[in-house]
């Protein structure tokens, strides 16, 4: 066929490097740039099948989120806004990792398993996201690359040139909705957004001045690029003072969502005043942390686990006030700090379901409720409201013999389902009920579990990382000081039983 003519000629241009083997994870691919050529070229023939087989528009994006700058990666996303589907990301990894002269054979086998109509027309919707000014010099040449795939089988793209991960999402929903979801440029993303933002924020009660200032921390990244554009949208319901906007500094260095969860303090630039609200993205703006410092100085974290209690209440608040009978649902993960899980279910009497870490597990599991919250600790997450929800939810607020409480509340649910975007080797440690305990290697478990028992109220867990080549060690304990010397324990075990490179792990502080 003169399509795999082509993709022979084509990949000599972009060849694998011998013996290489990557894995395709929650995230995608994500390495250093410089062994990424080949993937980006054989990402481009995935996502042109991938369009053929599902009849739609398949969006590219390179991007290494809060990776490092001499990192790149990219990942695909479905129709409907989601990450691609599980088997999928076994075909991503086969290609990635064929070597030359196998990847035609490789190719095949997705096509034959998938019984790909290879007349069928495919669409491919291109986007990169990236730092301002210190932008991640290989993207470029990686963004070629992808093109390359694409046209070597017939496909046909688009370049949306760059956007934030959740515009992505945002814009390949749109496309394949025929704009039902939403204008599928940046600037219906603004407007969608923006206005369900502004009735939100009219219909809330008691919105002081002060209230509608918030501190942005762009990390240096695309976030801050498109926070810009977005300001006159808002008109000036929401007042935004923006740090680390790309032009001084490099992505992710000592700013952006990671820096702040991990080190507890404020991103280099940014002084905060008592009680003033303070946010940082990632480096693709598809995470987001809250922070503040009391009166006393002390610095206070609103992570993923505290953003999903916050909106979980606010959520059911409303739900009894306009008196639907829908059921809400918290997701998490092993990870999730216990006092939270606790307080959900002790307290606010909502449902919280454990699933493995990683977005594509909670994401789905959200789905098997009316209302389903899920944020990961790191600050990626959603609310997913079912379509059931949303009509209900529609025809309570358009119903004319509703009374005022009640509208009101169907008002404040209908703005809140509109300004949420609700599309969204390490491996020799292999862990089992949804991560919390270590099946390998051996004596790791029996390990953490001794530490464990060393400190009052503690947990913890390790898993390999979905997007970079470590481990994730998470400890939880009475005292901060207690959490923090069981995770340098339960880390120096990692090193040890799992063949740890470089040097032990240091204590935190």
């Amino acid at each position: 066929m003169a399509e795999f003519q082509e993709v022979s000629k084509q990949s000599g241009l972009h060849p694998k490097p011998a013996g290489l083997v990557l894995q395709y994870g929650t995230a995608g691919f994500r390495t250093n740039a410089k062994d990424l050529d080949h993937v980006m070229f054989r990402m481009g023939l995935l996502a042109t099948l991938r369009s053929k087989k599902t009849k739609a528009t398949i969006g590219v994006m390179v991007t290494a989120s809060h990776n490092p700058e001499e990192d790149n990666g990219v990942k695909l996303v479905d129709p409907m806004g989601e990450m691609v589907t599980p088997t999928w990301e076994g075909y991503a990894t086969q290609l990635a990792n064929a070597e030359q002269e196998d990847l035609l054979t490789a190719l095949k086998d997705v096509i034959e398993k998938e019984d790909i109509n290879m007349s069928q027309e495919a669409n491919v919707h291109f986007y990169q996201t990236f730092s301002i000014i210190n932008s991640r010099h290989s993207s470029a040449s990686l963004s070629q690359a992808v093109l390359d795939g694409v046209s070597a089988l017939g496909g046909k793209s688009k370049d949306y040139g760059l956007v934030t991960t959740p515009q992505l999402h945002y814009m390949v929903c749109c496309q394949n909705t025929q704009g039902k979801y939403g204008e599928a440029t940046v600037e219906g993303y603004y407007k969608k957004l923006c206005q369900a933002f502004i009735q939100l924020t009219k219909n809330a009660s008691n919105c002081t001045d002060d209230q509608k200032h918030l501190t942005v921390d762009g990390a240096n990244g695309i976030g801050a690029l498109k926070v810009r554009e977005m300001e006159s949208h808002l008109k000036k319901e929401l007042h935004i003072s923006l740090f680390n906007d790309g032009s001084k500094g490099k992505l992710n260095h000592q700013c952006g969502a990671d820096f702040v969860k991990v080190q507890q303090k404020a991103p280099t630039g940014i002084e905060m005043n008592p009680g003033e609200r303070c946010c940082s993205y990632d480096g693709d703006a598809d995470r987001i942390i809250y922070y503040y410092s009391d009166s006393k100085g002390q610095f206070h974290l609103l992570d993923g686990d505290k953003i999903a209690t916050l909106i979980s209440t606010f959520l059911k608040e409303l739900l009894t006030q306009a008196g639907l009978d829908l059921q809400i649902a918290v997701v998490q993960t092993a990870y999730a700090n216990g006092s939270s899980t606790r307080y959900l279910e002790d307290t606010m009497k909502v449902i919280v379901r454990c699933t493995k870490t990683g977005v594509k597990h909670l994401h789905h599991a959200a789905q098997e409720f009316d209302i389903g919250v899920y944020f990961e600790a790191n600050g990626h997450g959603t609310v997913l409201f079912s379509k059931a929800a949303q009509e209900k939810i529609q025809q309570l607020a358009e119903n004319t013999g509703t009374d005022d409480e009640r509208k009101r509340a169907a008002l404040l649910l209908q703005n809140t389902v509109n300004v949420i975007n609700q599309v969204s080797d390490r491996r020799v440690i292999d862990t089992t009920d949804a991560e919390r305990r270590a099946v390998s290697p051996d004596g790791l478990q029996e390990a953490i579990d001794g530490l464990v028992k060393k400190y009052r109220q503690a947990r913890s867990f390790v898993r390999p990382s979905g997007t970079e080549d470590v481990v994730r060690v998470y400890a939880e304990a009475e005292t901060q000081e207690s959490a923090d010397d069981l995770a340098h324990e339960v880390s120096l075990a990692v090193y040890r039983l799992a063949g740890g490179v470089g040097g032990e792990p240091k204590p935190l502080h």
